[in-house]
């Protein structure tokens, strides 16, 4: 039997904060650029869960108006390029932080069917997707989702098709893995540069499915600023699989 290789450090949310402010501040890595390679990174896995090929699926986005939102925002761009028949969902357009909104308005050019407010939440009722991507909240949450947020997740959850979440799924705790009353239960999970504490969490498995690790650019060198050993994780493949305990599986991907 073939053991899966090490364990990925783990950081907490705050710890993941420090990770964002150095990649901007002092590595001069942009948001925008962390943003591209999530969102298109989570493009590919769902092509892979959609047995490799995007064109004529239905995949519904559920995004936020912060980054994670962005994030998903980048990934609905690549599948209606790529001729997925995608459906982005959000609040309000006029909630959008500056950096997600430049995504929103990205698609307007594009194929992409855009709904807002209850007509985002109705949208479950008399549509199905193959897959729905979770893009609502990231680590940064604070306290347990509320009001549009928690109905959708709710919605998300009642109906049938996989979910796939983003870094991890709305209403987790990132440090803790504590769910929220309203919690994504995901298929699968694609975190970002390294895994969060709470998505190893027992507790958080029901709602993490399979989990993946995706690279956005941060340097090996950042995590000495963090007092972590963090080597190239990603030498081999820029999206890998972790067990239930954080460790890399043996073929890496």
């Amino acid at each position: 039997m073939r053991r899966a290789i090490g364990p990925v450090p783990a950081v907490t949310a705050d710890q993941m904060r420090e990770v964002d402010r150095l990649m901007i501040e002092t590595f001069g890595i942009s948001l925008v650029q962390m943003m591209e390679l999530a969102g298109r990174t989570l493009a590919a896995l769902v092509r892979v869960r959609l047995g490799g090929l995007v064109s004529g699926q239905s995949v519904v986005v559920a995004v936020g108006t912060g980054h994670n939102g962005g994030g998903g925002l980048v990934a609905a761009r690549h599948l209606a390029n790529w001729g997925g028949a995608v459906t982005a969902l959000v609040e309000s357009e006029e909630k959008f932080h500056e950096i997600p909104r430049r995504q929103w308005d990205a698609l307007k050019l594009l194929p992409i069917d855009r709904r807002q407010g209850m007509g985002a939440v109705e949208f479950f009722a008399h549509a199905r997707a193959a897959v729905v991507i979770d893009a609502l909240i990231g680590y940064g949450l604070r306290g347990t989702p509320q009001g549009w947020t928690a109905t959708m997740i709710d919605r998300i959850n009642a109906q049938p098709a996989p979910v796939i979440a983003l870094d991890l799924p709305s209403g987790l705790d990132a440090t803790t893995g504590e769910p929220a009353r309203s919690c994504i239960k995901a298929a699968e999970t694609m975190t970002l540069a390294l895994p969060k504490t709470g998505l190893l969490a027992a507790r958080a498995r029901p709602h993490v499915g399979d989990l993946y690790l995706a690279d956005i650019g941060v340097p090996p060198s950042l995590y000495a600023y963090l007092n972590l050993d963090v080597g190239p994780i990603f030498a081999s493949h820029d999206l890998i699989r972790l067990d239930p305990h954080g460790r890399m599986t043996p073929d890496g991907g």
